[in-house]
């Protein structure tokens, strides 16, 4: 009895998996073509209608930052343009290529280790194809020289030109440690 129930379960899935996929799938129609918005905000450029970018750029990103990850920050800077402009907590500048390597060995020497812990990334590209950026979400664990150990939730935002990194914009979350 257990024998012909079993079976008899077996074929029954296995008719409904099959008049499933002889049904035609008709695709979804975007209703929000026509919608018109009124957003609170207006920007001071068009919006740019980003679309999905190219991995590549993601790929190099996450690159860059696996070699400052594991202080090797001659590998880091070749992901860099001739000139960034590195925008991070209470800091802001433009460097010149030639002082990237000096300013991530200075930053780098704080730490006896590093720890990222992917979250998401997200590479876009402009619809006129002028502005391509790439968005990192991630963990990251500092482990001080003095023994104190902080942990961020980092979103990275970094602008490409030629496959370089010419804005490093990164925004910090100071998340606390479990008592």
């Amino acid at each position: 009895m257990k024998r012909l129930l079993f079976f008899s379960l077996i074929a029954f899935v296995a008719i409904s998996c099959n008049d499933a996929a002889d049904k035609p799938v008709t695709p979804a129609t975007d209703s929000t073509a026509n919608v018109k918005y009124e957003y609170p905000y207006t920007l001071e450029t068009p919006y740019e209608d980003w679309q999905p970018g190219d991995q590549q750029n993601a790929v190099n990103v996450m690159k860059g930052l696996k070699a400052w990850e594991t202080n090797n920050i001659a590998e880091c800077v070749t992901y860099f343009g001739d000139s960034c402009d590195l925008r991070f907590d209470n800091f802001h500048a433009v460097l010149p290529h030639d002082s990237l390597a000096n300013f991530f060995s200075k930053g780098r020497a704080n730490y006896t280790s590093v720890k990222v812990e992917m979250q998401d990334w997200e590479s876009v590209i402009s619809k006129d194809k002028k502005n391509q950026w790439v968005t990192l979400w991630y963990k990251e664990t500092l482990s001080y020289k003095d023994g104190k150990i902080e942990t961020l939730g980092v979103v990275n935002d970094a602008k490409i030109v030629n496959e370089k990194i010419v804005v490093l914009d990164e925004k910090i979350q100071h998340i606390s440690a479990k008592k």
